[in-house]
């Protein structure tokens, strides 16, 4: 994968008042890895956001990318869930809102089980604003281009979220 500090990034391209890249962290013992890389894939929010259990729109999350909340159930469970409806990946963005610099790290919670799509820890700051915006245009999902080689784009180009400091 492009990984730089265990940093995956993420750009999404519509809609555009969020077209930024983002930072999220892979999952530390569980999960997969980007072998491929998405230039325009769906990340769609889960219903319910928690995904502990059956989703209400698993039908949109089948070869897309699934954007979760954290709490109700481990980091481990919730990829479980959306590799069971056929997610290429998950984003499980903190619960706390609020929250803009502090990563948490993501460990399975069994020996005796792990999961095959990647698993990565979004802010929740960052994952609030995507979800937001989406709301707000009534859109059902985002599009996004993952992983993002950022050693390639120039600093001066990098559109970083304003709210997040780098």
């Amino acid at each position: 994968g492009l990984r730089i500090h265990e940093y995956l990034y993420f750009q999404v391209l519509s809609p555009g008042d969020i077209r930024y890249i983002f930072t999220a962290t892979p999952a530390k013992d569980f999960g997969g890895v980007f072998n491929t890389r998405y230039d325009q894939i769906h990340l769609v929010p889960a219903d319910p956001p928690e995904a502990c259990g059956e989703l209400n729109n698993g039908v949109f999350i089948q070869d897309q990318i699934a954007l979760v909340e954290r709490g109700g159930c481990s980091f481990l469970s919730k990829t479980h869930v959306i590799q069971e409806h056929g997610g290429r990946a998950v984003i499980i963005a903190d619960n706390a809102y609020d929250n803009d610099s502090f990563y948490i790290e993501m460990i399975q919670d069994s020996p005796r089980r792990t999961a095959d799509i990647p698993a990565l820890f979004l802010l929740g700051r960052d994952g609030y604003m995507i979800r937001r915006s989406l709301e707000q245009h009534g859109l059902p999902w985002a599009i996004i281009s993952i992983p993002v080689n950022v050693t390639s784009i120039p600093t001066y180009e990098m559109m970083q979220p304003p709210w997040t400091f780098w």
